[in-house]
């Protein structure tokens, strides 16, 4: 039977794109859960299905209607049945591609045959090459970008040829045409890939940025807790202990000569044990120091403290100064966190006279000077050669150790009182020479009220 020439389709396969897929990493397609997890991929992945089984149809129609009786129908029909099938069972070969974007073994074999059925088909019938579409589609998702590139130049290559076979004469449009748009539709998915990735990976470091951003959050919460812990209990219980051992130390030196000073030493002790026991259990609670509990002012503390502290020098008998407290100014309403620095940094302080700096007498000024407050603790003791600013090595006013030598420092005392400051966005000063005594100053500035 003689056969009639196929007309060409108003475009023909020239005419097909590859539909971009906005969501991509790397330039291509993520493969697995990315890919899974694409808006666009649930929506765009059955829109090419449909497109795929329609030109499929509409080739098998044309070629019936156009070659009724052929003998090679049977075998167009089969052909067309088993890329049918092949395109079902896409799916259930696997990802496109790993994270690697290299092809899997089952897939390549299913792309393969795929191919190599549609090949067979535009050979047969060239009006299949209309199914060029989707496979276009599918080579650049699957494959890297080379080999992607390489198969689509074959695959219009063989659409070129089948367009020419359907021509009636020879027509450039036909030669140049269909690369052109495939081409085009390449670069515009390929494009589209790359962007899509470039995006990915921006949101991949934002997301990493935020995870160390909280990671450093975490940390510096834990160090700041650390440092208010260390600070808590060097300026209560260690100063309490330091106390404490003194007074024993009185009281077994006593003990035998004169048991009621003895026993008036271990009670001294006992109250200071209570207080750091009272201490110890507000601060494990972040609250404020017991001195200024129940609504006490500043001025209140700093007084009872030099009281206490003068009775804790009487008890012990060991030489410890005689603590005055003085006020300046006219009192107005503190902050919580500025009356607690204050108070802390005059405990530290008077501690580290007691240790180290052999002063007969101790005077506690506190001054309101309208746009701040300052808390002064002057001694007649040694004095020493103060560390420079801002006292990054550990250690304390008092802290400088007679066999140490000038401006040598150990302990938590001046880091503490200086970290409470810069906290409060206030200054911590230290004017002392050897032998001329100590004033260590501390100025927090105060909000002005309209």
């Amino acid at each position: 039977m003689h056969t009639t020439p196929e007309a060409p389709g108003p475009s023909g396969p020239s005419g097909p794109s590859a539909p971009p897929r906005p969501a991509a990493s790397g330039g291509w397609p993520a493969a697995g859960p990315a890919r899974a997890t694409d808006p666009d991929a649930r929506w765009l992945g059955p829109v090419i299905h449909v497109a795929f089984f329609l030109l499929l149809g509409a080739s098998l129609a044309r070629f019936l209607t156009h070659h009724p009786g052929e003998p090679r129908t049977p075998w167009i029909i089969a052909l067309g049945l088993v890329l049918a099938l092949l395109h079902v069972l896409g799916p259930s070969v696997g990802s496109p591609t790993d994270d690697e974007r290299r092809p899997t073994a089952r897939r390549m074999l299913w792309l393969g045959a795929v191919v190599a059925t549609w090949v067979v088909l535009v050979l047969l019938a060239p009006s299949f090459a209309w199914c060029a579409v989707p496979l276009f589609y599918t080579g650049l998702r699957t494959l890297p970008a080379g080999a992607a590139t390489l198969l689509v130049g074959l695959l219009t290559a063989f659409v070129v040829v089948a367009q020419l076979r359907l021509a009636s004469g020879f027509d450039p449009n036909l030669l140049l045409a269909p690369p052109a748009v495939a081409a085009l539709a390449t670069a515009v998915f390929v494009h589209m890939e790359r962007q899509a990735g470039r995006q990915r990976a921006l949101i991949d470091d934002l997301r990493r940025t935020r995870r160390e951003l909280a990671a450093t959050e975490r940390r510096e919460g834990t160090l700041a807790e650390r440092q208010r812990l260390s600070m808590e209990i060097h300026d209560t219980l260690a100063q309490g202990l330091s106390s404490q051992q003194m007074l024993l130390q009185a009281a077994e030196r006593t003990w035998d000569s004169d048991p009621a000073t003895a026993r008036g030493h271990i009670r001294t002790a006992t109250e200071i044990t209570a207080r750091n026991l009272a201490e110890a259990r507000r601060f494990v609670h972040d609250l404020g120091p017991a001195d200024l509990a129940d609504g006490s002012t500043l001025p209140a503390a700093l007084r009872a403290l030099a009281a206490r502290s003068a009775r804790s020098a009487r008890s012990a008998a060991a030489g410890d100064p005689a603590v005055r407290f003085h006020q300046d100014g006219t009192p107005v309403p503190l902050p919580d966190r500025v009356q607690s620095a204050l108070l802390r940094i005059a405990q530290g302080a008077l501690a580290n006279v007691r240790e180290h700096a052999a002063a007969t007498t101790v005077t506690l000024t506190l001054s309101y000077l309208g746009d701040q407050v300052a808390l002064d603790i002057a001694d007649d003791g040694r004095g020493f050669t103060p560390p420079p600013a801002p006292y990054a090595p550990p250690g304390g006013p008092a802290d400088a150790a007679p066999s140490g030598g000038p401006g040598r420092v150990r302990g938590h005392g001046l880091p503490a009182m200086h970290a409470r400051m810069r906290q409060l966005g206030g200054t911590l000063t230290i004017e002392s020479t050897p032998g001329e005594g100590t004033v260590l100053s501390a100025a927090v500035p105060l909000e002005q009220t309209p």
